[in-house]
């Protein structure tokens, strides 16, 4: 960020799993910015951060945000301001952010090009994502690209078509 000359004003959390989280609370402290999201209910993730961590060989520590995320908030990022769409499945607490100026949406691990999020994880709702996915992010449009939390980008649209877990024939929807 340094050498680009970007300056990093808060952290935005998805989720609480480790991947993505587990070194929020060093990072917010080293960089003395705020933290915003996940939603609330993947405080119980975070809370078990360290021990977690330990079990992969990582140093993390658990936190808490300085604001819980919801359906229908929004947050800023310099003077972009992202919606906020609780998608749970993956986790419970799970959100989205979507920049409808770009179409872009910021999905992490609810949707990847070709594949979903897992949901074997404590508390995770393979019903509830693909709710989410449908109900929250079809909407937006079928031009939305996506970045997911691993793997390339993609858009809801190429999804729609060939997700073998979410396209429209899989789900018995019509487009």
């Amino acid at each position: 960020a340094a050498e680009k000359g970007v300056t990093i004003e808060k952290i935005l959390v998805t989720h609480g799993h480790l991947d993505h989280a587990g070194a929020t609370a060093m990072l917010a402290e080293r960089l003395g910015v705020p933290v915003e999201g996940p939603q609330r209910e993947d405080a119980f993730w975070i809370e078990q951060a360290e021990a977690q961590g330990a079990r992969y060989g990582m140093e993390c520590r658990p936190f808490t945000p300085d604001r819980w995320l919801e359906d229908g908030d929004t947050v800023t990022i310099g003077g972009e301001t992202l919606s906020v769409l609780h998608c749970p499945g993956h986790t419970p607490g799970h959100v989205v952010f979507y920049h409808a100026p770009s179409r872009l949406a910021f999905v992490c691990d609810v949707l990847f090009k070709g594949s979903i999020g897992r949901t074997d994880f404590p508390r995770g709702d393979h019903a509830a994502l693909i709710r989410s996915i449908t109900t929250k992010l079809w909407p937006l449009g079928d031009d939305v690209a996506f970045v997911p939390g691993h793997g390339p980008l993609s858009t809801f649209g190429a999804e729609r078509d060939s997700n073998p877990f979410v396209a429209d024939r899989v789900l018995g929807r019509s487009a």
